[in-house]
């Protein structure tokens, strides 16, 4: 079964030079590394990751606020290009942001905003992998000094400025983890 990692990051450009390009990578790492790209169907960072992936000839679902793909390019102004599949939850954007980090396995955290931090804090909550692509700007500058002050520590996350490192790191820590728990569940049943 293929892993499946979400990228949230910023749909505008708030990020530091060189962020897009760097999601297009990561976005291209996910599918050279055999993992399924989840985004919120949007433009800038998540549009970037997407574009990546589908050069590397692999799979793109977004997952839009929209309730239907019409309300999806009128309303919400979003794009369908480069996307396998879109759901449309209709749930607006926090709910969209909820079930995207609930359905993935990983997320990916570039740039950002107030979206991407919603994002990450519950991808944390829920005990996912969370990757960092260091040095591309906005809130995920500010991940490390969040982490300190809330004093939960960093078992689930890691910090890289390499794409592929990070999506390669990544994907190391959700097959440990996946280990980890299965064993457990070994243990239980016996």
């Amino acid at each position: 079964m293929q892993y499946k990692i979400a990228v949230s990051g910023s749909a505008s450009n708030n990020c530091s030079p060189g962020a897009f390009r760097k999601a297009y990578e990561v976005g291209r790492q996910i599918a050279l590394q055999g993992a399924v790209l989840l985004t919120g169907a949007t433009i800038g960072i998540p549009a970037w990751a997407t574009r990546g992936a589908k050069s590397a000839g692999g799979i793109s679902i977004g997952l839009s606020p929209a309730v239907s793909k019409q309300s999806h390019i009128k309303t919400y102004h979003l794009p369908v290009k480069y996307m396998d599949l879109i759901i449309y939850t209709g749930f607006d954007y926090s709910g969209r942001n909820m079930l995207m980090t609930r359905a993935s396995d990983a997320v990916i955290i570039i740039c950002g905003r107030i979206g991407t931090l919603n994002e990450f804090t519950t991808a944390f909550e829920e005990k996912r992998v969370v990757g960092v692509l260091t040095g591309t700007g906005g809130t995920e500058g500010e991940i490390d000094d969040i982490l300190k002050v809330a004093k939960r520590g960093k078992k689930y996350i890691v910090f890289d400025s390499d794409p592929a490192h990070l999506v390669t790191k990544v994907i190391k820590l959700v097959r440990h983890n996946e280990r980890s728990k299965s064993t457990i569940m070994h243990k239980e049943i016996a």
